[in-house]
Parts: C-alpha cells; structure tokens; sequence
C-alpha cells in the first residue's frame, strides 16, 4: 500500500507526512524529485509508482503574486488536481484534496456551507474552484476540504510572522473587517486520518485498498468559532505573553484597520465563515475551537 502526498514540505503536506504514514509506504517528492508544474513528469511519476491513495496538498498559494501569474496559478490549482483525479478515476483509487475559502464571494455575515454559491474575487479563488470542478466532475473517488487560513509551527504564515514583528514592534496595525477561523494545519492532518480510518461507508467501489469512510464530496474543515485578522493577532500576542514568551507589543497596542486601508494586489473576502455540521455529522465529533488549536500550535512553536 502506497500515498502519494503532494506539497510534501508545505505546511499541510508535513503534517499529512506526521499522520499518515500509519497507513502505509507514503512519497512525498520533493520538488528536485519531482515538478508538479510539468504535466509529463506528474504522469510519469504516477505510472513508476502506481500509488493507491492521492493526497494533494500541493497548491500555489501566493494570492496576491498569482494575480500577476495566473498560469501557474491554473496550473498547480487547477490542471494538476484535474490531472490526480484522472488518474484516480482510471484507477479506481481515493483522491483527497484540500482547497479555500476563496471559492465563496465574501459577502453578507452568513457562514458559508458546502452548497452556498461559488464566487471567487481573484486569480486564486478562480484557480482553485476550478481544481474543485474537475475532480468533482472526474467521477473519482474523493473528499475535498475546503479550509481557511491556514497556519502552523513551520513554514510561511501569519502567526510567525505577527510572533516576529511583535518582537520588533511595539505598535501594529490589522485588518480587523475580515472574518473567518485560524486553522491549523496539524487539524487538517488529523482530520484527514479519521475521514480514512473510522465508521461505515457503502463507497467501497475503488479497488484501493484505502476506503474513505464518509461519503465522497465536499466538506468544511476549520476550528469552531469565528475573528479577525485583528482578533487573531491579539490572542497570539495574549497567548504568547501568557507562555512567557518577551514581546515588544501588547494586544492593546494593535490598531484596527479596515481593508480598504490595506490594500492588495488580489481581494480578499471579507467573509470566510465556514459552516461545519457537514463534517462534524459525518464524523460523529465536535471540531475543537480556534484559541486552543492556537495554544497547542503556539507550544510546539515556542519547544
């Protein structure tokens, strides 16, 4: 039994790496191993290997630079899942896929659930709706998480890089009209394994010997409980202080702004409310809420 993992040294990718290897032999190729953006060596790969679960971490995740490269963008978000899925589906073999927020328009102050109308505002929401597209249309087997704000202990993202400046700074200012839930990455992995490894399915269709066991589609996988960016930074400084950790700022320091005086390249939505009863029924659980999921992230950091 083999896992392909994609985005193998991304945030989530790592983490996948951490859980998932009790289920069998997991690749995760670097990119020197192998480059996701060439459509002939993804085949070859696939072919050598022949792996019995696709895990697609891989994505292009730079919303404001894929404004100006919108190629890529379609390529790593769009093309390569449809490729996987293919794939998947001439197999009969499970395809898990991660995807955002982005998807959704961002309006209103309703959260958002796994039927709500699509509408991207940028390059990237665009590129990885239409990722979603094709391996819903590719009739494999699949589970596709939509998540939102993703963070973790490594790599690249918004709480290292408040920890970071507020060790430099003793005044900030953050958006603070966004709203959605910080999630981490280390969730997104564990929940992962339990969608593969717990509870009945009648979709046994696949000859993988991996079984998803909720049903094949679309979920929401974020903490419960919803913030700000704002709001997000003040409990990271809160709780890094309270580990003991020297900081130049304090949360009352940080300054509310609104989107419109942060402007960027790509628009962001400003409502990333994601509605989780899907997930949570299918798996029989109550997902945990940000500000522990924070504290738990916080302390692998600071070790």
């Amino acid at each position: 039994m083999s896992l392909l993992i994609t985005g193998g040294n991304g945030q989530v990718g790592f983490e996948l790496q951490r859980q998932l290897c009790l289920l069998g032999e997991v690749h995760a190729p670097t990119r020197g191993e192998l480059d996701l953006a060439d459509e002939n060596a993804v085949q070859g790969w696939l072919e050598r290997h022949q792996p019995t679960l696709i895990v697609n971490a891989a994505a292009y995740t730079s919303v404001d630079k894929a404004e100006n490269e919108p190629e890529l963008a379609r390529r790593l978000n769009a093309e390569l899942p449809a490729q996987l899925a293919s794939y998947a589906a001439e197999q009969s073999i499970p395809l898990v896929h991660y995807s955002s927020d982005y998807v959704y328009p961002g309006d209103g102050e309703q959260a958002w659930d796994e039927s709500s109308p699509v509408g991207p505002l940028s390059v990237y929401g665009t590129s990885k709706l239409a990722g979603d597209e094709a391996i819903i249309a590719s009739g494999c087997e699949h589970l596709i998480f939509r998540t939102s704000w993703v963070y973790s202990a490594r790599g690249n993202n918004f709480m290292k890089t408040m920890l970071r400046l507020g060790g430099e700074r003793d005044s900030l200012s953050v958006v603070s009209d966004q709203i959605g839930a910080p999630t981490p990455a280390r969730l997104i992995a564990q929940v992962t394994m339990l969608a593969l490894t717990i509870h009945d399915s009648p979709l046994t269709t696949h000859r993988s010997p991996f079984t998803i066991h909720i049903p094949s589609g679309v979920y929401h996988l974020a903490p419960r409980g919803e913030t700000s960016w704002h709001g997000f930074a003040c409990e990271i400084f809160k709780q890094a202080k309270d580990a003991g950790e020297k900081l130049a700022i304090t949360p009352e320091n940080v300054a509310a702004i609104s989107t419109v005086e942060y402007p960027t390249p790509a628009q962001r939505p400003l409502n990333s409310r994601l509605l989780l009863d899907k997930l949570e029924q299918a798996l029989g659980l109550e997902l945990p809420r940000w500000q522990e999921q924070l504290a738990l992230t916080l302390a692998e950091y600071f070790d």
